[in-house]
């Protein structure tokens, strides 16, 4: 009898952890594999990564580019990645059981387990999770020993400034009991600019929107040196006004007002939801509360880098339980119809509305995806961003801060 029917094989509990954490990383889903099969009777199993325009599931291969994908979200596979669920399928020659491989809310794929037609997996679900949510962890570590999982979510050849700003980024979202948050860059596979950057304490959340100036290498080592300046600040426990005064004096003492980058740098405080933000160009937010989509306004500050010395100083808003935030670069909001026309509050009202009920995980591609359109075709002259965070608030605390 195999041991995984009885739930105490390594596939369970720390024995599990102990033996992928064990394995060498190149041959991580190689030993998830062997597990499954030994320790909970499966006859088989994939690994599918999402591509970096979180569009399609790759299967992990020994070559890059060489294997089909399927829809990240118009396929069995895709319905477990959207909804963080296991989706179970019978078919005549079998069953698949489709798990989210996701860690802390940062969605990595899809952990796809065959069984015989007659067997009874309803119990197997449990354990089959745990095993999937372990792959994850240490995917994440085996990313700094190999290019194995980082090449399966290629469907095609990054540009070098899309490499550089893809490695630069702290994933794609992330949860927390008080918020979730999500977002995209396009085009995934050429993006050169655009950037975003977020880190968490025990009471605060900060998060960096950035819209550099210039294409290919020059606007990756611009956003790279400014992502850089200000994860150091940061860690050095500067305030955000200081923060944004180090970036701006390191783009500066580099490139002299000749190069110069748009961000925003913004503070929560997880248990009041009031929010300090620095504003030094173009970037903008906007708040979904109840039905209503509108601008949070902000008084512009000097991007980063520009001049010499430039002073900056802190403004206040807070979020309530239930806002939905949007940052969008101008890539997005400075998008013009064949008409001319902005895409502008009008169309990004409709695209908020009609994306409503998706999780911020799945919201910024899903608007990225209506700016093709908008466009009649045109193709992008501009890279895009959007990030898109759902305040939950913490459970028995009161808001407080500017009521804006």
């Amino acid at each position: 009898m195999t041991e995984g029917v009885s739930g105490e094989g390594v596939g369970s509990g720390g024995g599990l952890e102990r033996v992928l954490r064990g394995a060498a990383p190149h041959a991580l889903f190689e030993e998830v594999r062997g597990i499954l099969a030994s320790d909970h009777g499966a006859a088989g199993a994939d690994l599918l990564m999402a591509d970096y325009a979180s569009a399609r599931l790759r299967p992990v291969t020994a070559q890059p580019f060489t294997a089909d994908s399927v829809s990240a979200y118009n396929s069995a596979e895709g319905r477990a990645f959207g909804a963080q669920e296991p989706h179970v399928v019978p078919g005549v020659d079998g069953i698949t059981v489709h798990l989210p491989v996701t860690v802390r809310g940062d969605r990595l794929g899809v952990l796809s387990v065959r069984y015989p037609a007659d067997a009874a997996v309803g119990g197997l679900l449990g354990p089959l999770q745990d095993v999937a949510d372990a792959l994850a962890h240490e995917i994440l570590v085996a990313d700094r020993d190999t290019d194995y999982f980082l090449q399966a979510r290629r469907a095609k050849r990054l540009t070098l400034a899309a490499e550089m700003q893809w490695q630069l980024l702290p994933g794609r979202s992330c949860s927390r009991p008080e918020y979730d948050l999500g977002a995209q860059l396009e085009p995934a596979y050429a993006i050169f600019g655009d950037s975003f950057d977020w880190s968490a304490s025990a009471d605060h959340l900060t998060l960096t929107v950035n819209n550099g100036m210039g294409e290919g290498i020059d606007a990756a080592l611009l956003t790279s040196l400014a992502v850089s300046a200000l994860r150091n600040a940061r860690r050095a426990g500067l305030d955000l006004a200081d923060q944004a005064a180090l970036a701006d004096q390191a783009l500066y003492g580099q490139y002299q007002g000749r190069l110069h980058l748009a961000m925003l740098l913004l503070r929560f405080d997880l248990e009041t939801g009031g929010v300090e933000v620095v504003d030094a160009g173009s970037p903008r937010i906007w708040r979904l509360r109840g039905s209503t989509v509108e601008r949070v306004g902000l008084e512009a500050q000097l991007p980063l880098g520009m001049f010499e010395d430039t002073v900056y100083t802190s403004q206040h808003f807070r979020v309530l339980p239930g806002d939905r935030l949007f940052f969008l670069s101008d890539g997005v909001y400075d998008v013009l119809s064949p008409a001319g026309e902005p895409y502008g509050l009008h169309a990004l009202t409709r695209a908020v509305m009609n994306t409503r009920l998706l999780p911020p995980s799945q919201v910024p591609r899903a608007l990225l995806e209506e700016l093709p359109g908008y466009r009649g075709g045109v193709d992008a002259v501009d890279d895009a961003m959007v990030v898109c965070l759902d305040w939950h608030g913490r459970p028995g605390t009161k808001p407080g801060g500017d009521e804006r």
